[in-house]
C-alpha cells in the first residue's frame, strides 16, 4: 500500500505544470529626444535638474507569450529650463506559463519590466550623448517595490 501512496503523490507532481518565463525578444518600440533650446543651453552653466516617469504596458499577444512595454519618459532642466526630453518605449517578448494568476500579474508588472530596464537606461544614455549632452545613467529601480506600492495604491481606492 505504501507504494501507491507514493505512486499517487507522484502522479500529481507530474499534473501540476512547471513554472516558465523566458524572454523571447528585446526590441525597441518608440524613442524621441527633443532639445528645444539648442545650441544656447551648451552656453549655460550645466547644472541639470533630472526628472523620471515611469509606466508599464503589457498585453498577450499569444498562447503563453506577452508583450510588455517599459515606458520612460525623462526630463531635463537647467535653471528651470528645458534642456532636453528623452522618451524610450523598451519592448519584450515574454513567454509565461504555469503561473497563477496573481503570479502572472507580479511577473508582467515587475518581473519582465525589470529585464527591459538595462536595455532602456541604455537607449537613454546613448540617445543623449548623440544630443552632445554628457552620458545620463539612471539609477537602478526597485521593480518589486514599485508594483507593491502600486497594490497598495489601487487597494487603497478601492477601498474608499
Amino acid at each position: 500500500m505504501p507504494e501507491t501512496t507514493e505512486t499517487n503523490a507522484a502522479a500529481e507532481t507530474k499534473e501540476a505544470p512547471t513554472p516558465q518565463l523566458s524572454m523571447q525578444r528585446v526590441f525597441l518600440k518608440d524613442i524621441s529626444f527633443e532639445s528645444p533650446r539648442s545650441p544656447m543651453v551648451f552656453q549655460e552653466e550645466w547644472k541639470p535638474e533630472v526628472g523620471m516617469e515611469l509606466n508599464t504596458k503589457s498585453r498577450q499577444v499569444g498562447e503563453n507569450v506577452y508583450e510588455v512595454v517599459l515606458e520612460i519618459t525623462v526630463t531635463v532642466k537647467n535653471k528651470g529650463e528645458s534642456a532636453y526630453l528623452v522618451q524610450v518605449q523598451q519592448g519584450g517578448l515574454f513567454v509565461i506559463s504555469g503561473l497563477d494568476d496573481q503570479q502572472l500579474h507580479h511577473a508582467l508588472g515587475a518581473f519582465c519590466p525589470a529585464t527591459l530596464f538595462p536595455y532602456a537606461r541604455e537607449n537613454i544614455d546613448a540617445v543623449v550623448v548623440k544630443g552632445s549632452f554628457s552620458p545620463l545613467m539612471l539609477a537602478p529601480i526597485n521593480f518589486d517595490a514599485l508594483y507593491v506600492e502600486s497594490l497598495q495604491k489601487q487597494q487603497a481606492e478601492t477601498q474608499q
